[in-house]
């Protein structure tokens, strides 16, 4: 940060590192609930689908108190998201104001998807025991595709930052003559969703795995953690080496449709080929390089498929048009950080493939369960490299050669922003604290309800009428007939989760 202020103190205004400041503090809070908004409901409605179709009580305890979770996620997500939305606004007037109507409508998609989200998510918690099983599952399973238009339409405003197109400038360079098909489907689009698709199914299975995981560390080797982990780890180890290819080809498309982004995010100084691939190091503002592990020849060989593949370098524009040499490392350690974390990922998902196809069981080395066990944490690390490196080696652009982020920044005096961005880090401590709190508390009383302790009864409550909380007896007598065997009325023992 000290660094990044040196460079903008000379020749930025002054609001332009509290507004970064903020929203980038904004976006990487809000960016750590995405993952379960997107993806848990998919997880959900899978568990979901194998207790009914085995008549599986555990199961569906699992995805009950699962939906549990994911009305809590989404309950803070939409304070996080309102936040950032009138960040939009308020911090980048210049970019919102010349530029809405050109990409404004990936944000309209969002917020009609948000809105559906939140309606069935309201269903789906209100058809536990008081719609029939199969079409109370059937009424779920719009959830992941609001989910997926959610996220349609962010990448679509986003992927137009980096590669815009849709549009024709008039002789004072406003934009005019829109074309909204190619506004939203802009080169960068494909890459980008499906490689963030990948990610958050990654992030929220490893990450809900994981806390099965502990709790197969801790001894509870019962069918309520088996099947609590195994479900979303598999999803999350099927798309993991699918998740690497989709990266590679995000990464080439960068290569071609933003080749000073890929400079600055492989930190290649110089134009030329045999360009070679640097694991980490520094660059300097002088085009040196130091420190990292240095492979020659390879960094042409993957954008390009050859040694003698022409890889742009940060020298070819002017020094107003690029990253700073800070930006581009930041940016570099970030990407391969991600790429670390993903290499690793896939050796993981190896060793479960190899033992589920050898004994088909889930490895027993509790080894397995420790890198399980914090694969979540690593994930959402790398979902907060790919972000940063989306947006730090797209500097200094807010829309890719059209505008600085400097053109666009508020012009409300900087003391305000600083004064704003600490409040809002409060505010998101108090939220944060509250989603755990409350997170905590649902997972004391699952637990609860699992032992059938007649003191825990007394002082808290089971959850086996509603996620939500116990109905009145009369209420639960009037729909019982009508229940699932074992739809959460069963204890399982040894829940933690």
């Amino acid at each position: 940060m000290l660094s990044t202020a040196s460079l903008l103190a000379n020749d930025a205004p002054a609001q332009l590192l509290p507004a970064r400041e903020l929203m980038a503090f904004t976006l990487a809070s809000h960016i750590l609930l995405v993952p379960f908004g997107v993806a848990l409901p998919f997880i959900t409605l899978l568990m979901h689908h194998r207790g009914l179709r085995r008549k599986d009580p555990v199961a569906l305890t699992l995805a009950r108190r699962w939906s549990a979770v994911m009305a809590v996620q989404f309950a803070i997500g939409i304070i996080t998201g309102t936040v950032l939305s009138f960040e939009f606004g308020l911090l980048w007037p210049g970019m919102m104001g010349r530029w809405g109507d050109v990409f404004g409508l990936g944000f309209g998609i969002e917020a009609w998807a948000f809105f559906l989200e939140a309606v069935l998510i309201a269903i789906y918690l209100y058809g536990w025991r008081r719609l029939k099983p199969w079409t109370h599952f059937w009424l779920g399973v719009p959830l992941p595709l609001t989910a997926l238009m959610g996220a349609f339409g962010i990448i679509a405003a986003n992927s137009w930052m980096n590669t815009p197109q849709g549009f024709s400038l008039d002789s004072q360079g406003k934009p005019i003559a829109v074309e909204v098909r190619q506004a939203i489907f802009t080169p960068m689009f494909g890459p980008e969703y499906w490689h963030f698709v990948g990610a958050m199914l990654m992030t929220a299975g490893y990450v809900v795995a994981g806390v099965y995981a502990v709790g197969w560390l801790r001894g509870r080797h019962d069918h309520y953690h088996r099947l609590g982990f195994t479900v979303p780890f598999t999803v999350a180890a099927i798309v993991t080496p699918v998740q690497f290819m989709l990266g590679d080809s995000a990464a080439r498309a960068v290569f071609h449709k933003q080749p000073i982004k890929f400079a600055a995010v492989e930190i290649v100084w110089n134009t030329g080929t045999h360009v070679p691939e640097y694991m980490f190091g520094r660059l300097h503002p002088d085009g040196t390089i130091s420190g990292g592990l240095k492979i020659p020849q390879l960094d042409s060989i993957l954008a390009g498929f050859s040694p003698d593949t022409k890889v742009t370098g940060l020298s070819s524009v002017a020094a107003n048009d690029r990253p700073t040499a800070t930006q581009a490392t930041i940016a570099h350690w970030a990407f391969d950080t991600m790429v670390t974390i993903g290499s690793v990922l896939i050796l993981l998902a190896l060793w479960y493939a190899w033992s589920w196809w050898r004994h088909r069981d889930i490895p027993r080395s509790r080894w397995f369960f420790r890198c399980a066990a914090i694969a979540g944490a690593a994930c959402l690390v790398a979902v907060e490299c790919g972000w940063i490196t989306t947006e730090v080696g797209r500097q200094p652009w807010i829309v890719y050669n059209y505008m600085r982020v400097s053109e666009a920044v508020t012009s409300t005096r900087a003391e305000s922003l600083w004064a704003m961005l600490g409040i809002v880090m409060a505010v998101y401590v108090a939220v944060f604290g509250s989603f755990l709190a409350v997170i905590l508390k649902m997972r004391t009383r699952w637990r609860i309800a699992d032992e059938g302790s007649a003191v825990g009864r007394a002082e808290a409550p089971p959850e086996s009428d509603t996620p939500y909380g116990p109905r009145s007896k009369p209420e639960a007598a009037a729909t019982a007939a009508g229940s699932v065997p074992g739809d959460g009325s069963d204890r399982t023992p040894g829940g933690t989760s």
